[in-house]
């Protein structure tokens, strides 16, 4: 299938890389399809990238390879939704925000992203979860100066 990005320009994604989000994410309800574009396989980023709106593209960050103690209950009913189980568990990102420097990056640690890759579903969750800020800082400690001038 062939979608247009701002970002990316004209591209080819397979049937693989497709997920819907049946409720759309909140601010964007009407965006029901994206194209999951990983960064690379190393990287803990990718991108999550709207089919239809080319302006819509959303940066992907691993919670796992940045928040060591980031964990969350699914709801029973998400996860039947999702078509989740113990053998087939769920892939998750956070949106992440880029600010004017890359030192600044934040992620939303509220409203992760639960990804079914088998049945291509997906839906992003509110947690409530006090402790968990909607503005993380990925970064807490800065990033070398070589690394601060890139982008993501």
């Amino acid at each position: 299938m062939k979608i247009m990005s701002t970002r990316f320009g004209e591209l080819e994604v397979a049937e693989e890389q497709l997920f819907r989000f049946l409720h759309g994410i909140p601010g964007f309800p009407d965006e029901k399809a994206f194209a999951y574009i990983p960064l690379d396989e190393e990287s803990p980023f990718s991108y999550l990238q709207s089919t239809t709106e080319a302006n819509l593209t959303f940066l992907l960050a691993d919670p796992f390879a940045f928040v060591e103690d980031y964990e969350f209950i699914l709801e029973d009913e998400v996860a039947k939704e999702l078509g989740l189980s113990a053998e087939n568990p769920p892939k998750v990102c956070l949106i992440a925000t880029v600010k004017e420097k890359l030192a600044d990056m934040t992620v939303n640690l509220l409203a992760p992203l639960v990804m079914n890759c088998l049945n291509h579903i997906g839906r992003q969750v509110i947690l409530d979860k006090p402790e968990y800020s909607i503005q993380h800082k990925l970064f807490p400690d800065g990033l070398s100066k070589e690394a601060d001038k890139g982008g993501a």
